[in-house]
């Protein structure tokens, strides 16, 4: 069964992800907004940079043609974060993007928008993954005789492009003098973010601006492991910080002055006091379950009202829409601000960083500093394990008898809105989950040190061993 995790469908291609099942969520979308929409009906369609991503592309505007759909076909690979903003721009119903993300190469994905620009919540994923299940009982294969006169091709890069270059403080970043690394890891962003930083006059070395489905033997995501080559550029050349985004540029990957990797929950924090200081944000403020809590400090301390959600940034984009915060973010390096679109977007992200240090004239590892001299030092970890049923039944009965203690240390609470997450004294937590893109299990803590934060992370691998 073709189920929806925390971002779209994901699975190995020529095993699920095949042309057949492909069409089939195609027209199990079509079913959907043709219930949903009585005028008519428009759908932006993107893809990334992944081993046939065009042609599924290609196949999507067919099916949607088919059912006399309006196919606004991007005419190149593209962030999504840049089809958010034509879904809102041509107020489309939806938009349907081929990307697996950061998953491995052999991996490929179809993520839904709905027509605020926002990843669907499950409640729409739900109606889809019942009119799958309705098509692959009926039909052995779908119909998808294009009707051209219904498919457009459009360009996406230059009014997304237009639109970041007024929410972005480009003259403090030239006039500050720093040079970036920008590692681009053969996705979407090239021409992209580059480009923008060029046409500002901003000096950059660049990394990987060019198409491997194979992504050069690593995968196309923002970690600490996978950003070698641009943590040792901006050594060597005298960066004062780098920036990555994943394969569909949606998230993003910062590296400090002296080529270390700056984990994403301490971006989040570090923009979240920038925009509070300097740009007198208020409102709300909203973090997934697995996500630093420097953020609820913060928060704290400035009086905001926080919101947790389950990881999945969804339900951030929901909070965010209703008006509820104006700043969210997730562990995965995912970003939501006032202002800007209700969609993760990596490009913005590692700008706004740039022009952080910029207005503040100071180094990321002088901001760090400041920021846990005032909140306190946090250090989180995220440990995965392949699941077999073994660990998933031990963790199913964890989520429903929950201990109250752990590593010796006492429960003081407990959330299980996604998974199952110990809080203790300090603000230290333990969190384990089910991943929603891979099979696996994931085992997340976040402690004041080092010695502290192995302990619940073994502790945690303890319960489900």
């Amino acid at each position: 069964m073709i189920k929806f995790g925390t971002s779209g469908w994901r699975a190995v291609m020529g095993e699920e992800f095949t042309f057949q099942n492909v069409r089939i969520v195609v027209q199990a979308i079509a079913n959907y907004l043709k219930k949903r929409f009585d005028s008519k009906i428009s759908v932006i369609v993107n893809y990334d940079t992944r081993f046939l991503s065009e042609r599924f592309a290609s196949e999507a505007a067919k099916v949607l043609s088919h059912n006399r759909i309006h196919v606004y076909l991007t005419d190149r690979d593209a962030p999504s974060q840049a089809q958010c903003f034509q879904i809102i721009s041509r107020k489309a119903q939806g938009g349907i993007n081929f990307t697996a993300s950061f998953n491995p190469p052999e991996y490929n994905g179809l993520k839904f928008n709905v027509e605020t620009g926002a990843p669907a919540l499950p409640e729409v994923t739900d109606q889809i993954e019942e009119e799958i299940k309705y098509l692959s009982d009926q039909y052995s294969s779908c119909p998808y005789y294009p009707k051209s006169e219904f498919i457009e091709e459009i360009d996406l890069q230059s009014e997304y492009l237009g639109d970041i270059q007024k929410k972005i403080d480009f003259d403090a970043i030239r006039k500050s003098g720093i040079k970036i690394g920008v590692d681009l890891l053969y996705g979407t962003s090239r021409e992209y973010l580059d480009e923008i930083l060029e046409e500002n006059h901003i000096s950059i070395e660049e990394l990987h601006g060019y198409i491997d489905p194979y992504f050069g033997g690593i995968n196309p995501s923002c970690r600490s492991e996978d950003l070698g080559e641009l943590k040792k550029t901006v050594r060597e050349k005298g960066c004062h910080m780098g920036i990555a985004t994943d394969c569909d540029g949606d998230r993003f990957g910062i590296v400090d002055e002296k080529g270390m990797f700056v984990d994403a929950d301490l971006v989040l924090a570090l923009l979240l006091e920038y925009l509070i200081t300097r740009k007198k944000l208020k409102g709300g403020v909203g973090r997934s379950v697995a996500t630093s809590h420097l953020l609820d400090k913060i928060a704290r301390n400035y009086k905001m009202k926080l919101y947790r959600t389950p990881v999945g940034f969804k339900y951030l984009a929901d909070l965010f829409l209703r008006g509820k915060i104006v700043f969210g973010g997730e562990e995965s390096a995912c970003l939501v601000v006032k202002g800007h679109l209700p969609e993760k977007d990596g490009i913005f992200a590692g700008l706004l960083v740039a022009e952080m240090i910029s207005a503040e004239g100071k180094s990321l590892s002088e901001l760090t500093t400041e920021l846990f001299k005032k909140y306190g030092k946090r250090i989180r970890e995220q440990v995965k394990v392949d699941l077999s049923e073994k660990i998933r039944q031990k963790l199913e009965e964890l989520i429903k008898n929950p201990p109250a203690e752990v590593g010796q240390r006492k429960v003081l609470s407990t959330q299980d809105a996604d998974g199952i997450k110990f809080n203790f004294s300090e603000d230290d937590w333990l969190l384990l989950r089910f991943s929603g893109t891979v099979p696996a299990i994931r085992c997340y803590a976040e402690a004041g040190s080092k010695k502290e934060l192995k302990r619940l992370i073994s502790s945690g691998l303890g319960l489900i061993s």
